[in-house]
């Protein structure tokens, strides 16, 4: 297996939740960044999700075409391609964080076209994608949910949702850090009233619990992870004194419900977690935790391997001094290859991390 189906992308979120593991989220922004979160996948004998967020899609366009669908279009195109090399691992691909403003340019216009390629009987070209709501209010949040949800059905795309505000910068997308990345099990409640539990299509959730992204010392972010489980109490509580809709509900028709272990109704999603403790994570990934963003670290993996290379070959990747320099030093195939390790590695080392190491579906 390569790229997932619809079913095979059930199957492991399924399997994650049931198992008590979560999957690597990586974000990139090139084909070189694609293949080394492939190659940290493959290396670890794990299934995962590849990602591109708002810039970084418009980013795989070129500088001078700037364009989110092109650019996430010749993303997928690329990974169907190169995933196909890798036959013993399952990829999902996903868009992240679609704020608002960016729905009609982005997210909706790739829903249609995957509504179009079902009604063809083809395979989504992603399937997943991410409505960053934590900008406006919760019922605007959840009207613009509920109305993704009913697209991604038809597309037999699964729907991400962050419910809650995420500190820190990403992509132009600022919060401060305070007491509004905090959900609570109220929330959780409301979003279960409004999206249901599985039975009007399947959906991860991502509630904050003192998230921020980018990176920061130690004792800045202050995580919450044991609210998770707050959250999942109240409303697996809430699943069964009526106040949300049966669980025991019709599926829809573009999946089977949630393979829902006892006490945990979401599917969740960590997001912001650079930085965050071995137990934060732990925890977190303890209380339905099957998706997990990772991001700065692996920027930062990939750059500084690049940085090391030209600081290791100063005098040959510049011409300095009417020399001419060392081409095998300064081919970008020789700083990149370094890089892609080195991406490699990271991912390796989340995989080992969230518990998805060594359990790729067969």
């Amino acid at each position: 297996m390569t790229i997932a189906t619809a079913e095979r992308y059930a199957e492991m979120l399924d399997a994650a939740h049931r198992g008590g593991y979560a999957y690597p989220a990586i974000n990139v922004t090139s084909t070189q960044t694609l293949n080394a979160a492939l190659q940290g996948f493959a290396e670890a004998e794990s299934d995962g999700i590849i990602q591109v967020s708002v810039g970084g899609a418009a980013y795989f366009s070129g500088q001078s075409v700037n364009d989110r669908v092109v650019g996430s279009l010749a993303f997928a195109a690329f990974a169907h391609e190169v995933a196909a090399q890798y036959p013993n691992i399952t990829v999902a691909l996903h868009t992240d964080h679609c704020a608002k403003q960016y729905l009609d340019s982005w997210v909706r216009p790739l829903l249609d076209h995957e509504i179009d390629q079902v009604k063809r009987g083809e395979e989504p070209t992603f399937q997943s994608h991410m409505w960053d709501g934590s900008t406006v209010p919760l019922d605007e949040n959840l009207d613009i949910a509920a109305e993704l949800l009913d697209k991604s059905v038809r597309a037999h795309t699964v729907l991400e949702i962050e419910i809650g505000a995420v500190g820190g910068e990403e992509d132009g997308h600022r919060a401060e850090i305070n007491d509004k990345l905090y959900s609570t099990p109220a929330d959780g409640v409301r979003v279960a009233q409004r999206l249901g539990l599985g039975e009007h299509g399947r959906y991860m959730a991502a509630f904050t619990f003192g998230n921020v992204h980018g990176a920061y010392k130690p004792g800045v972010v202050k995580l919450r992870p044991e609210l998770l489980g707050e959250i999942q109490h109240e409303v697996w509580e809430a699943a069964h004194d009526g106040r949300v809709g049966s669980l025991g509900a019709a599926a829809v028709s573009s999946c089977a419900l949630p393979d829902m272990p006892e006490g945990k109704p979401f599917s969740l999603v960590f997001h912001g977690g650079s930085g965050s403790t071995a137990e934060e994570i732990a925890e977190a990934v303890s209380h339905g935790v099957i998706k997990m963003n990772i991001d700065t670290d692996t920027q930062y993996a990939f750059s500084r391997a690049i940085a090391g290379h030209m600081f290791r070959n100063y005098d040959a990747v510049l011409k300095i001094d009417g020399e001419v320099g060392n081409k095998k030093m300064y081919d970008p195939r020789s700083w990149g290859r370094e890089a892609e390790t080195a991406m490699a590695a990271r991912v390796v080392e989340a995989c080992k991390q969230l518990g998805s190491a060594g359990k790729a579906l067969r």
